[in-house]
């Protein structure tokens, strides 16, 4: 009788033998069979233009209960070769996080290639993927790798999956399920060797209902869930986030800046609807734009003193609030309503002009937009 142990070896030779026998290059093939093994990859065969392969860990801040949660659950994640679909809402760490599940995996010698659709043309989304060949378009003079190619035996991060057209979904479901694709204008069969991980801050599931997103990819795209939490829930993290954010921008402008403890109880009590992508924000224009040493609510810069002055107000209106307010309103509810007040103020200062009330309160206008979406905010006449 076969026992596990002789079991598993023999399903590991099973893969080995697939891999030797598939239809990539020779040097692809032995690479891949070495890793399977537990084998270092050499750097020179990993490498692809404009792709990452193997790097060190990346650093996930903070030892609250929702960090040690969450960075238990990206090791169990890691050692799976299951899609994961991370949500969480912008500014969260999540290609920080899709990245950590990269490294801890068997795929860490072999590229990480992160595509933001988002910020891809509908028009060009699909030869950024899949690639395309020559004559395949105008302007296609000549063959080119898409980001499933360059990510072949590793790992490609689909950031803002909910930004991908219809028409691209149904390609990326046979992904999904067949393991393989063509690229646009070819008609070869190409494997897809390569763990999808995607995120999104949207609501696929409304998506779905409204006939945005295909219900058959979103279960193919959420195997495994992972939810990021807003910087808002995990409060106490926020002063190791400032102290990392100081050292590196204090390292890049090669100054020794300091931040009070006042201030720093100060930033700690915001809640940061941009999350950590905000809070590095204001780290990096503190080291840039200030004249002082040390920094505390007296010495802002002059050009931040607008943003810091809604900061404290914040803090104050939260704090001065009755304490039977919260019979009736949740704490996140409150937030809502700071916030909410907040971008009404700055669109009406920036004349509904999204791009200025984003660069007032320090934010992308992808977030604006979103928010103006989630809180129904419309100009007013």
């Amino acid at each position: 009788m076969i026992s596990h142990s002789e079991m598993a070896q023999l399903d590991l030779l099973e893969e080995v033998v697939k891999i030797l026998t598939s239809l990539d290059s020779p040097e692809r093939r032995i690479e891949r069979a070495l890793a399977l093994l537990g084998h270092e990859p050499k750097k020179s065969m990993t490498s692809l233009k404009g792709s990452k392969g193997n790097k060190a860990m990346p650093v996930l801040i903070g030892t609250s209960p929702i960090m040690e949660t969450l960075q238990a659950a990206i090791q169990r994640i890691a050692s799976t070769p299951a899609t994961v679909l991370i949500r969480g809402e912008s500014g969260t760490g999540k290609e920080l996080v899709a990245r950590s599940i990269h490294v801890s995996s068997r795929r860490a010698g072999y590229p990480f290639v992160a595509v933001h659709c988002a910020a891809v043309p509908e028009s060009l989304i699909e030869s950024a993927l899949f690639g395309h060949e020559r004559g395949a378009f105008t302007g296609a003079h000549q063959r080119k790798k898409g980001r499933l190619e360059q990510a072949s035996g590793g790992t490609l991060f689909l950031d803002e999956i909910g930004d991908i057209p219809m028409a691209t979904q149904v390609k990326l479901l046979r992904v999904l399920q067949e393991k393989e694709y063509e690229r646009v204008g070819g008609s070869e069969t190409l494997p897809a060797d390569v763990r999808v991980i995607a995120a999104t801050h949207r609501n696929l599931e409304a998506m779905i209902q409204t006939g945005e997103f295909r219900e058959d990819l979103y279960y193919r795209l959420n195997v495994i869930p992972l939810v990021l939490p807003p910087l808002r829930d995990r409060r106490e993290d926020v002063p190791a986030l400032i102290n990392h954010f100081l050292d590196k921008f204090n390292q890049e402008n090669r100054r020794m800046l300091q931040l009070a403890p006042s201030f720093v109880d100060l930033l700690s009590a915001y809640h940061w609807p941009g999350n950590i992508r905000e809070l590095q924000n204001c780290i990096e224009r503190l080291v840039a734009l200030s004249d002082s040493k040390t920094i505390d609510i007296d010495s802002i810069p002059e050009s931040l003193a607008s943003y810091f002055e809604h900061m404290r107000a914040t803090r104050m209106t939260a704090s001065a609030a009755p304490q039977t307010s919260s019979v009736q309103q949740t704490l996140p509810d409150r937030l809502d309503a700071i916030e909410r007040d907040r971008l009404r103020e700055a669109l009406t200062k920036a004349g509904w002009v999204k791009a200025k009330a984003a660069r007032l309160l320090g934010m992308t206008t992808r977030q604006i937009s979103y928010r103006m979406q989630k809180y129904q905010l419309v100009e007013e006449a």
